[in-house]
């Protein structure tokens, strides 16, 4: 069984005024340093388990590439340590350690030993690695004729031909078909079940809290946030609108969820509730019955234009549905403090049975990352029970009719 221990990591890298500082540093050793330090990685401490499956997160530049190249060993550390335990795979940078000359197959026995794997345990695996990674007769071609999508498919099916006890996978698995990243992601959730331990950068918000128990926000070359996908996502989609973290907050209920808020203020939602055809507020509804998401807002300060957008999210925080009044053609424009209004948006509740949340917005536009006047997760919570719709699975209502033909 694989485990990783990251203790107090750090990564600084020396920066110069110009070439000639650099030479007479080296030139001249006790004239004192010349250059100064850029810390892009700065005290990281975190554990994963034998099993544990972490995601870690964070806009470009916050450091995650780093981190997994300081685990896997590819860079040194300038302060801390890595300790890994198990048979490591790693799938960092695109075709990382391909050589483009030659063929794939040459290439999928270097990357195999590279792994550990015999020439001879590479040579049985093969066909293996062929019909995972799907790319016919380019097979042995050149690496150089190869697509970003058929490098990937390749590496992935090299680093994951033999369940390894740490998988550790960088944003690579964004490149490529829609048919093989699910393939892909199927055989990380086998492995998963299997007991691999999993790291795994991604800006896919369902991959992360699908595959993951934990996720780890990194912001600035620290660790800005660490706990459930949801609570981290959350917390992540508001930083996006808010780069000063002080004006975003998270706020734990009676049962624990912890709901995240931010904005600057200028509007704010008073009020939501869930009512049946007759206008009766509800907290449980039928599979399949006509609702209306009633939503009172009320504006603090004159605005040119007002929208507001909600999304319907599940127990685990996947996204169901969600849409805005931009994208309905509905804004609101001139608006003046004090200023109040109800948006009533009626819909059949094609959901399956279980526990929901109502995410809300309000904005200038159709995306919350130029004006974000309020944004709450967990705003809103509801049941859906199946009191009289035939069994089902899943969490959409779509009930079919069935002709057989003979």
């Amino acid at each position: 069984m694989g485990s990783i221990v990251v203790s107090g990591l750090g990564k600084a890298y020396k920066q110069y005024p110009n070439r000639w500082s650099r030479l007479a540093e080296w030139v001249l050793p006790f004239g004192g340093a010349r250059h100064k330090l850029k810390w892009v990685l700065s005290d990281i401490s975190f554990a994963l388990a034998p099993g544990d499956a972490v995601g870690i997160i964070g806009i470009n530049g916050a450091g995650k590439s780093t981190l997994l190249k300081l685990i896997t060993g590819t860079t040194q550390p300038s302060t801390g340590k890595v300790a890994i335990s198990g048979r490591v795979s790693a799938l960092l940078e695109l075709g990382m350690g391909f050589h483009p000359d030659f063929s794939g197959r040459q290439n999928a026995y270097m990357a195999g030993q590279l792994l550990g794997l015999t020439v001879e345990e590479i040579g049985a695996l093969m066909p293996q690695i062929e019909a995972f990674a799907d790319i016919g007769d380019y097979i042995d071609q050149p690496v150089r004729v190869y697509s970003s999508g058929m490098q990937m498919r390749l590496a992935f099916s090299v680093a994951t031909v033999r369940r390894p006890d740490v998988l550790i996978v960088d944003e690579a698995l964004s490149v490529g078909d829609a048919f093989f990243q699910h393939k892909s992601f199927e055989r990380i959730r086998e492995f998963r079940k299997l007991g691999t331990t999993l790291l795994i950068v991604s800006h896919d918000r369902a991959a992360i809290q699908s595959i993951c128990d934990r996720a780890i926000l990194l912001d600035g070359g620290r660790l800005a946030r660490e706990g459930s996908p949801e609570q981290v996502m959350d917390f992540y989609n508001a930083l996006l609108a808010e780069p000063d973290s002080s004006k975003v907050a998270q706020v734990a209920d009676d049962a624990g969820r912890v709901a995240t808020s931010s904005g600057t203020g200028e509007a704010s939602v008073t009020a939501i509730t869930l009512e049946n055809a007759d206008g009766q507020a509800l907290e449980v509804a039928n599979v399949g019955a006509a609702v209306t998401l009633c939503v009172k807002v009320r504006v603090h300060q004159a605005l040119p234009r007002l929208v507001l957008g909600y999304m319907i999210k599940d127990r685990l925080g996947q996204q169901i549905f969600g849409t805005n009044t931009h994208h309905m053609h509905t804004p609101l424009f001139d608006l003046k403090a004090g200023d109040e209004a109800e948006f009533r948006f009626s819909f059949p509740l094609n959901l399956g049975a279980g526990s929901y949340s109502v995410t809300t917005a309000l904005t200038s536009s159709e995306t919350h990352l130029a004006d974000n006047y309020e944004w709450r997760d967990l705003a809103f919570l509801f049941i859906v029970m199946n009191l009289n719709r035939k069994q089902f699975v899943g969490s959409s209502w779509l009930e079919p009719t069935v002709e057989i033909v003979r």
